[in-house]
């Protein structure tokens, strides 16, 4: 018996057996040039048309979906799969290639920073994130894709950090989504956020003397990276440069807190909660109105109590008379992989023309 070279191909788990098409692209923003943390202007962008869309002479023009990922999120973990499960390509390969939705665009949207993440803002501590999306990344989609180039049939879904940008994002630009899919939104901060502050503290104090000046001295040089500790503090400033940036230093934020003592910086903590989606429905009902389809999901056990940020999203909706559907499964902040087909088929069939 031995080994030999094969010239079969791999065949799942090993390798995806995809019928539409992944386009993976390189552009260069000009927005996020010269943005204050420094990072690239230069982003990936992945773009995927089921098999309808897939040839040069795609017949018809269709609705476009973008996807925000999380905090920390980076394109190519969506390629990222569990053992005996088939990752979101895969999953929405499936849903098309089986014709149990309409053909549609769908795009991948990179917002990373070196902070972790952006929440899909424009932030004189991070940069015009927003702006890049809407103003940038649409109107590129829209000519060189298949689209059906209007908000009536464009929507925006994402998760945790990702869903806090398609509500946010959609409520500050109606002009361009006119659907959105939230899974685990970040909302509800008195008690998403807030209850991280005294974590933070206890952090600096034990690992870096009290002082996010050491931490960041520090991280250069940290080998193993501990989310639970390195990840837990940075996640936080992030949240802080993207809330409450410090206008008289570029890059940095204004905590929300004492790092001392875990007091709350009222003045602060008032400027993170008018960036709540809870606080941002109430003033920004005609916009949520103009929605095809508002789609929120959360699981019943989720670590960050976003469930509960989903139903107090809810009632504000629900008392501002704008109709949408909340559905709470079991389940925690993880492994929700499953639910985002489900989702953007919703926002397909109600974008469809």
């Amino acid at each position: 018996m031995a080994l030999r070279e094969s010239s079969q191909e791999l065949s799942p788990p090993w390798q995806s057996t995809r019928r539409g098409r992944l386009d993976r692209l390189v552009v260069e923003s000009d927005l996020l040039a010269d943005n204050p943390l420094g990072d690239s202007p230069v982003r990936p962008l992945m773009v995927y048309l089921p098999p309808e869309l897939a040839e040069a002479d795609a017949p018809r023009a269709a609705p476009t979906i973008y996807l925000l990922q999380g905090y920390t999120g980076r394109l190519d973990l969506w390629a990222n799969r569990q053992p005996f499960e088939g990752n979101l390509l895969d999953r929405l390969d499936a849903m098309f290639a089986a014709q149990e939705c309409p053909p549609a665009v769908i795009v991948f949207v990179d917002a990373w920073t070196r902070l972790g993440g952006s929440q899909f803002l424009n932030s004189t501590s991070t940069g015009r994130y927003q702006d890049y999306l809407c103003d940038e990344v649409v109107p590129f989609v829209d000519g060189r894709y298949p689209t059906l180039a209007d908000r009536a049939h464009r929507g925006i879904a994402g998760k945790s950090s990702g869903g806090y940008g398609a509500m946010v994002v959609t409520m500050l630009r109606p002009d361009v989504f006119g659907a959105l899919a939230s899974h685990a939104g970040d909302a509800l901060f008195e008690v998403s956020m807030q209850r991280s502050f005294p974590q933070v503290v206890r952090l600096l104090r034990d690992h870096f003397e009290g002082s996010y000046e050491a931490f960041f001295a520090a991280l250069p040089e940290v080998d193993p990276f501990r989310f639970e500790v390195h990840g837990a503090l940075l996640e936080m400033y992030a949240y802080a440069a993207c809330y409450s940036p410090d206008p008289e230093r570029p890059g940095r934020a204004l905590l929300p807190f004492d790092p001392a003592t875990g007091q709350l910086v009222e003045a602060v903590w008032e400027q993170w909660l008018r960036w709540d989606p809870v606080r941002l429905v109430p003033r920004h009902l005609e916009a949520l109105r103009g929605l095809r389809r508002i789609y929120l999901d959360a699981g019943r056990s989720d670590e960050y109590y976003l469930d509960l940020g989903a139903q107090a999203v809810s009632a504000e909706l629900a008392r501002g008379g704008i109709e949408h559907t909340l559905e709470l499964f079991d389940g925690g902040h993880g492994g929700i992989t499953y639910r985002y087909p489900g989702a953007i088929r919703e926002l397909v069939l109600a974008l469809e023309p």
